[in-house]
């Protein structure tokens, strides 16, 4: 009897320890409370004694979209290529960008994160691991605002708007996934060397012009093509404006190449953490 129930534990220590992620998402579930509370207190914080609130979730977006419009359509006539979801450049633009906003803000304010917390990490026992997702799920309350708007403003100006829209929300977890992974290196490594934030500044800066936003692949100089397509935020721009704009079905290639991506940055990036979490409560 006794040996059958020893087995069962060790069956169920090799679960735990084979299948990536467990005991993160348990813990996850077990803490919900916590992270809801740390979801909310954020969104507040970033817009509290402002008149216009959360509206400056949206406003800022808004001026970049006019501003690009501007430079790049109006002043520098950059064409939309042939075949495209679309011939309306804002609208163009407006698709492609809402993938990255989502992901940058993520990742951007997750890098100074930990050090924002460090009452909370060094005082209680605080599961430090949390913030990063809190931040991403704050910053998607911002997105799903700024892609009502964008559904809103295709139906209005374009008189129509793909149902394919349904399957975002499989594209926002894949997000999720990549930008949480970055977001916990970023984060962690910001505890010990206090300029990783603003070196994710300057490398989301070339970053963000390394992804098809402006333009697409087939725009970019051939040597210089590969850069679009090891970028992971280049798919995800692409897949943004297919199920915004187009009637296309979701691409199973597509999906798995996303996919390889976000759980491959989530692994890393969470097994990155754990290794240098042990000394958190030293440095800060």
């Amino acid at each position: 009897m006794r040996s059958g129930v020893a087995g069962a534990l060790c069956y169920s220590d090799f679960l735990s320890t084979a299948i990536p992620g467990k005991h993160f998402l348990s813990n996850l579930i077990e803490r919900r409370t916590l992270l809801f509370q740390l979801v909310r207190r954020d969104f507040k914080q970033r817009f509290v004694g402002s008149a216009a609130g959360w509206l400056w979730g949206l406003i800022h977006p808004l001026v970049l979209l006019l501003s690009w419009t501007f430079v790049f359509k109006i002043c520098l006539r950059v064409p939309i290529p042939p075949g495209e979801s679309t011939d309306n450049y804002t609208m163009f633009l407006f698709c492609g960008f809402l993938p990255w906003m989502l992901f940058q803000e993520t990742v951007q304010r997750s890098s100074t994160s930990l050090l924002e917390h460090s009452n909370l990490i060094t005082k209680t026992v605080f599961p430090a691991e949390i913030v990063p997702v809190s931040i991403f799920l704050s910053s998607l309350l911002s997105h799903l605002m700024a892609l009502g708007l964008v559904i809103a403003a295709a139906i209005v100006w374009l008189g129509y708007v793909s149902p394919m829209f349904v399957f975002l929300p499989v594209y926002m977890a894949l997000i999720g996934l990549f930008a949480v992974g970055v977001g916990w290196i970023v984060s962690s490594l910001q505890v010990y060397i206090r300029d990783t934030a603003q070196i994710v500044v300057v490398v989301l800066t070339l970053w963000f012009w390394m992804t098809p936003i402006f333009i697409t692949i087939d725009q970019v100089p051939p040597q210089f093509q590969f850069l679009m397509r090891v970028n992971p935020l280049a798919y995800m721009v692409r897949a943004y404006r297919d199920r915004l704009l187009s009637y296309r079905f979701p691409s199973i290639d597509e999906l798995t190449v996303m996919g390889v991506y976000a759980v491959a940055a989530f692994v890393i990036g969470g097994l990155f953490f754990r290794h240098l979490k042990r000394g958190f409560a030293d440095v800060l």
